[in-house]
């Protein structure tokens, strides 16, 4: 099926006389592999009487060749058409002792992850599902402030590719106004005092115009907002430079050197927010971020820093 989805990634109309050809097997094949992309990958194939075959829409996919594995020191990139998870499947690599640093790529993901257990709509073809694997030597000192160091990446990539006006939300997700466009989900191995192993999983809604699936919050993609079909193989590239660069400010100067560029991108300061746990709620107003990436929030009067993992930070309107 792989050659045969090169072929058709054009969005072009192609006669099944002229696919059976390049592909060197029958029409009757060429139509059973048209069956298996709609029922196994979800890609929807118009079929015209006299013009053929195409997609409903044009699809980038993914090129292992042409990622630049140079910024990040990559020691393998791993590709799948179909994985469960990429952060599930970087987890599993780490315990089989893969050479790291590594980075998890999929076409697609049939339970894909975000944080506190939700799920990440994964259509074939359409976004980046993009985990990278590293470690950690210096242990704590190197996760304070991590997921916000990974945002102004993802940010900036997000910037790269044509978008304008987006920004960040604490603590890990990119918005264009009140549209979610890319979150990470960062998992730890090892013991966080000493060495340890971190799963960067990122997602950025990429040539996405439609979903099949439901999705419960507003979202948009790098093709809505700028109406140009992304390159994936290359948003992946500077996705690695990115992320690069500010793991490696991180790395030598601690998080408050970045602290001012994440407060100035922060689209919820001054903001009134509603800061949910699994034990209860807090409303307030937000004061932004402190040194160590904690979320200040004006409480009854007093000041408050929540730190954590299972938060989730809200618009107080927002129902």
């Amino acid at each position: 099926m792989p050659a045969l989805l090169e072929l058709l990634k054009d969005g072009a109309f192609h006669s099944g006389e002229k696919l059976g050809e390049a592909l060197g097997i029958s029409r009757a094949a060429v139509w059973k592999q048209l069956q298996q992309l709609e029922s196994q990958l979800g890609l929807t194939i118009h079929k015209v009487p006299g013009k053929g075959y195409c997609l409903s829409q044009r699809i980038s996919l993914l090129d292992p060749s042409a990622i630049d594995e140079r910024f990040l020191g990559l020691q393998r990139i791993y590709l799948s058409e179909t994985l469960d998870s990429t952060n599930a499947e970087a987890l599993r690599l780490i315990s089989q002792r893969k050479p790291l640093p590594f980075l998890v790529l999929s076409e697609q993901q049939t339970s894909g992850r975000g944080r506190r257990g939700r799920t990440w709509v994964s259509p074939f073809g359409a976004n980046l599902y993009y985990s990278l694997a590293i470690q950690l030597v210096q242990g704590a000192q190197q996760l304070e402030g991590l997921s916000l160091v990974i945002g102004l990446a993802v940010l900036r990539t997000i910037e790269e590719a044509g978008v304008t006006n987006a920004g960040l939300k604490w603590p890990n997700d990119i918005l264009v106004g009140h549209k979610k466009m890319a979150g990470i989900l960062l998992e730890l191995v090892g013991d966080p005092a000493d060495i340890c192993h971190v799963v960067i999983g990122v997602g950025i809604n990429v040539n996405m115009l439609s979903s099949k699936d439901e999705i419960d919050r507003p979202w948009t993609s790098l093709l809505c907002e700028t109406g140009i079909l992304q390159d994936r193989s290359q948003l992946a590239s500077r996705l690695n430079h990115h992320i690069s660069h500010y793991l490696g400010l991180h790395r030598l100067n601690g998080f408050t050197t970045l602290m001012d560029e994440w407060r100035a991108a922060d689209l919820w300061m001054g903001r009134e927010v509603r800061l949910s746990s699994g034990v209860g709620e807090v409303a307030g107003t937000s004061l932004g971020i402190d040194e160590r990436g904690g979320l200040r929030l004006l409480v009854g009067g007093a000041e408050q820093v929540f730190c954590g993992g299972e938060l989730s930070l809200r618009l107080r309107d927002d129902s």
